[in-house]
């Protein structure tokens, strides 16, 4: 009997010991498989912090993937745009896309834009209908934009840089809920817009330069330096008038 009793406990201390191995195998293999987890959310976690710039998407790399530059002088407002479109980064799809557009009835607003094109096209449409709801008020236009756009839970998805600027106004929207005016006539949006802006502040107090040449300078600055940024640019000019002026400096007067 005792040796039936023996038996019986180390046949238990065998399937305890066997028990116990196995959970040791399952608890490793499950830390493993946790560790890879977390490895690979950090992965994502830096690429896009690497890559992304305001928004939601890792996809940014497009976003900044442009230079679009607008330089107000004299009688002139210059919107310059590249045409490259840049897929992952080392792949040239498309060498003479339109970022630069005209909005509203009589073409009098131009519109440039950095980032997904379908976004972008998306937002200046909403844009054009605050226009017709706002007209001769872009500021207003683009500041209601701005709040649908940070506060809608489908547009606030949209990535793309906007400038906006007409005879009277330059401004910078970006999904942040920032409408930003530029105080010297000057901005930029995109992978080469620093290159840009500061080759057009720096040609801007050049005599025989006017708006059109300043832009087409500094993208050529910005297209040497920037190798998401081509030298097929979009131009789109607004003329001001005398009286456009003149109506200008009244109404700060009146301010």
């Amino acid at each position: 009997m005792s040796l039936f009793f023996r038996g019986v406990s180390m046949a238990s201390g065998s399937f305890c010991a066997d028990r116990n191995a196995l959970g040791r195998r399952v608890s490793k293999s499950l830390g493993f498989h946790l560790l890879q987890k977390q490895h690979h959310q950090h992965i994502r976690q830096f690429s896009f912090h690497s890559y992304s710039g305001s928004g939601s998407n890792p996809f940014n790399e497009s976003m900044h993937a442009t230079t679009i530059l607008s330089v107000r002088k004299g009688n002139k407002v210059v919107v310059m745009g590249d045409g490259q479109i840049t897929q992952g980064g080392s792949l040239v799809v498309k060498p003479n896309a339109k970022k630069v557009r005209r909005l509203g009835d009589g073409g009098e607003i131009i519109c440039g834009f950095a980032g997904v094109t379908s976004d972008a096209i998306t937002l200046m449409e909403r844009l054009e209908k605050r226009i017709e709801m706002y007209p001769g008020q872009v500021t207003r236009a683009c500041v209601e934009l701005s709040k649908l756009w940070r506060t809608d839970k489908y547009l606030r998805r949209l990535e793309a840089l906007l400038i906006v600027v007409d005879k009277d106004v330059s401004l910078t929207l970006d999904g942040t809920g920032n409408v930003i005016e530029s105080n010297d006539g000057i901005v930029a949006v995109g992978s080469g817009g620093s290159y840009a802006l500061a080759a057009a502040r720096a040609l801007l107090d050049v005599p025989d330069y006017d708006a059109e040449m300043i832009c087409k300078k500094s993208m050529d600055v910005a297209a040497e330096l920037c190798v998401y940024t081509n030298n097929n640019y979009t131009t789109e000019i607004i003329e001001i008038q005398k009286s456009d002026e003149g109506d200008k400096n009244k109404s700060k007067s009146k301010k």
